[in-house]
This record gives structure tokens, sequence and C-alpha cells, in this order.
């Protein structure tokens, strides 16, 4: 008679070297690619001291980039939070031809080098414009430009927590009578909230230090449409990589903070989805 096996017990098949070495690639690659270029950036902003580094920082070019950066940046974000939420909706409730089409379109701000994006949207929205819309050169075109590159980052992180939402529960709250409203704001907004405000989090970090996408639609105007990342690429040209660092170290801290808080205020609205 053949004995049984006995089932391997998880608890011997775990192996403490192997847990730390995988973590030891994991925190080294980590440093390689992102730690040490972090570090980089601190040590050339230092080296003109503090003074330096709040000189450039409160520079009136310098401002005048925080402003419409951030600006558009906001408004694009709320933007396509709205539109972001909306097409995620009917690519996951809605069937229509063309739907795999459109999906896969979703994702091609990914996949598109930046600066043919830039040079799409000129060919569109420029001076020769085939539909009779000219918005090179201002802030219009800047946002026309952001949302671009930053819809597919709301629409893939709400996307799949759409397709995971249990359909009784919206059943139940109409059985009980509520309406459409009541029962999106209510019973779906919720369940999508921490999803909705990572993908927020994502398209604004993404969209105050882009660049490519907008150099030739928004034509670079000190108070109008230069975003901090083109005054970077100023500075550097005028050979002050210090004063450049010192700009991107505080990009960095804002969308550092945009990205803590929003996952914070995400967690908890997850926590009371959970607990509810």
């Amino acid at each position: 008679m053949t004995s049984p096996v006995a089932a391997p017990n998880p608890a011997l098949s775990r192996r403490p070297g192997g847990a730390s070495l995988q973590v030891g690639v994991a925190v080294m690659w980590l440093s390689v690619i992102v730690l040490l270029p972090l570090a980089a950036i601190v040590w050339i902003a230092a080296k003109g001291g503090w003074d330096a580094f709040v000189s450039a920082v409160t520079s009136p070019s310098a401002i005048a980039s925080f402003k419409v950066t951030l600006t558009i940046s906001i408004i694009v974000t709320l933007v396509n939070l709205v539109f972001g939420l909306l097409i995620a909706w009917v690519l996951v409730r809605d069937e229509f031809p063309g739907k795999r089409i459109l999906d896969a379109i979703i994702d091609l701000p990914f996949a598109l080098p930046t600066i043919v994006a830039s040079l799409v949207l000129l060919a569109l929205y420029g001076p020769s414009s085939p539909v009779g819309i000219h918005i090179q050169h201002t802030a219009w075109g800047v946002g026309v430009a952001l949302a671009f590159v930053t819809l597919p980052f709301v629409v893939r992180a709400v996307q799949p927590v759409l397709l995971e939402l249990d359909r009784e529960v919206e059943e139940a709250a109409a059985s009980l009578g509520a309406n459409n409203a009541t029962i999106f704001f209510s019973v779906i907004l919720p369940a999508l909230a921490p999803s909705l405000l990572s993908g927020a989090g994502l398209a604004f970090s993404r969209a105050i230090g882009e660049f490519g996408s907008i150099v030739l639609i928004g034509g670079a105007i000190p108070g109008e449409t230069e975003v901090s990342s083109q005054w970077i690429r100023t500075l550097i040209e005028n050979d002050d990589p210090a004063g450049a660092a010192a700009i991107s170290i505080v990009l960095l801290m804002i969308s550092f903070a945009v990205l803590f808080v929003l996952r914070y205020f995400g967690a908890r609205a997850a926590k009371r989805e959970a607990t509810a």
C-alpha cells in the first residue's frame, strides 16, 4: 500500500534567506533607479548653499512658472477626474461597436512619444488648424496637451475597480426606491473614491512635470504658458544647474505631498467602505 504523501507545510517552505535576498534586490534596484538620482539632485541644489536655493525658487520667473504649472495642472486634473470616470464607466457598463478600439486608444498617450503628441496637437490646433481652432501659445493649448497625457491615469485607475463593483448592491438600492443619482453618489462613488484619488494624484504629478507634449503647442511664454519644466531647461541652458535642481526639488516636494495626501484620504475612504 502506498503511504499518503504529506501536504507541504507553508511555514517550512518559507526560507528567510530567500525573502531577505528578494528584499535586498528590490531595495538595491529602487536605490539605483529612484533614490540615487533624487540624492544627486539634492546634492547639486545644495552646492550653492541655502541662500542660492531660496533665491532660485523665489525669483519672479520661478514664481511665475509655478503659478502657471499649478493652476493648469489642478484644472486639468479636475477635468480628467470627471471625463476619466465617464470614459471608464462607458467602457465597463456599456456595449457598443468599436469598444475594444476605444479601450486600446486610451493607452495611446502612454505609448506615443510626448514630442510627437505636441506635434499632433500643433497640427490640429495650430495656425493651420483643420478644425478652425487656434490655441498655440495659449494656456488652453498647454491644458489640452496636459489633459491628453494624463487622462489614462484616471481611466486605468478607476476601470478595474468599476469592474469589480457588486451590481447586487445597486439593484438592492434601486429596489428600495433609490433613483440613479442617489445610487451613484451613495453607493458607487464612495467605492470608487480611493481609485479616483489615486488616479488624480498620478495625473497631477505627471502634469506638473510634463515637458515634451507642451514644447510646440505651449510656446514657453513667461507668465502665460511657461511651465516649471521649461524654466528648468532655460536654467540649464544658462549654465545654472544648481538653480534647475532647486526648481526640480520644489516640484518633487509638491508632487510627493499631493500623492501622500490623496493616498491618505484614499486609504481612509477604502477603510470606511470596507467597514460599511
